[in-house]
């Protein structure tokens, strides 16, 4: 781990309160800060997966990965700024499921020829994942087809998707920690008593959310300073919302779905990759949506632009082909990767005004 650079904690925290215009300096403190915070947050969704199994283990880094965004995200409503919180959504979906996947699959599968996993629960998850795809596209084709007729509508249908989507979430919680839970549950996942240095139980959640309270404390004064520095770069608001912001945001996800791919548990790392995009989709989006009828400016509705939508779309379609055989290589990884950079390029081209809807 690299623990050493958890200095920049304390560094990152002082040039946001001594040096608030120094937007670059604080910007690349911020990230380095949430490094070795990501690395002990892995460390301790790996712990408790040995104590509770890999499909609560993924569920738990997906949960604490994504509480930075949550927070980030409100902070971003209260503001009004429906724009950047829409595009950082997209962006982490496609992020966890073409970046962090496609990073874990590499390096796993350079390390060993093959690695296998459930092809029930992979499919479900794929599954999960057309219907979050299929959320987005509905609203975004209703505000197209319906024209301004329809404006005075959005908002109440993306209310009503949104308690569907909870709804659906739910159930996918029941399925994979309940009544299905035995697909979920990875095949070396062990007891934590033989193994030396287990942490306890305790000792593991303790480290899990005071990781996360860091890295969101970290996020919030990256995401501060973000716009300013992209700005430097000749970056534009939607690059850095959907790639920029998201990929910050997604450092936890990053390094522990790679870590667990490298120790061969490929069950844990499609659970934290995969699930953390099912639970930005089917979760975070639809709570957003509720929030902001109380908190923001004006409801937050949930019509993502032309883009956006196509990106999300094509990211779950080439997801669902490689999750549906049991079995990842590394040549997946590259293809994963390399629909990740071609989006990437497209948003950073893509002129600013390009499909702005509005709320």
């Amino acid at each position: 781990m690299l623990n050493w650079l958890l200095i920049f904690v304390p560094i990152a925290i002082a040039l946001e309160f001594l040096a608030p215009a120094s937007h670059t300096l604080v910007f690349l403190a911020a990230c380095l800060a949430i490094v070795p915070l990501a690395g002990w947050l892995g460390h301790a969704t790996e712990e408790l997966s040995h104590h509770a199994g890999e499909g609560v283990g993924g569920l738990l880094n997906a949960t604490f990965g994504n509480a930075a965004e949550l927070i980030i995200a409100i902070m971003a409503l209260r503001k009004g700024l429906y724009e950047v919180v829409k595009a950082s959504l997209a962006g982490s979906i496609i992020g966890n499921i073409l970046l962090v996947l496609g990073a874990a699959v590499l390096a796993g599968g350079l390390k060993y020829k093959r690695q296998r996993f459930n092809t029930t629960a992979a499919r479900a998850q794929a599954t999960l994942l057309t219907l979050a795809a299929i959320a987005m596209i509905m609203p975004a084709a209703f505000h197209y087809l319906a024209g301004a007729g329809g404006r005075i509508r959005e908002n109440d249908l993306s209310l009503e998707i949104s308690i569907v989507l909870l709804l659906t979430y739910l159930a996918h919680l029941l399925f994979s920690l309940r009544t299905h839970k035995e697909l979920f549950a990875g095949e070396v996942s062990q007891a934590a008593g033989g193994r030396q240095n287990a942490w306890s139980l305790r000792n593991s959640v303790l480290i899990l959310v005071g990781a996360t309270a860091l890295i969101a404390w970290m996020s919030e004064i990256l995401v501060g300073s973000v716009e300013e520095a992209a700005a430097a770069f000749g970056m534009t608001r939607i690059f850095v919302g959907v790639i920029v912001v998201a990929v910050v945001g997604n450092a936890a996800e990053h390094s522990t779905a790679v870590m667990m791919a490298l120790k061969n548990r490929m069950e844990l790392s499609m659970g934290i990759a995969i699930g953390s995009s099912l639970q930005i989709a089917l979760f975070v989006a639809p709570v957003l949506v509720m929030v902001s009828h109380f908190i923001g400016p004006r409801p937050m509705d949930l019509v993502f632009t032309p883009a956006e939508v196509l990106a999300v779309f094509l990211a779950v379609l080439i997801t669902g082909q490689i999750a549906s055989d049991g079995e990842s290589n590394w040549l997946e990884g590259v293809q994963l990767l390399a629909v990740y950079l071609i989006l990437a390029v497209v948003f950073y081209a893509l002129p600013e005004v390009a499909g702005a809807t509005g709320g």
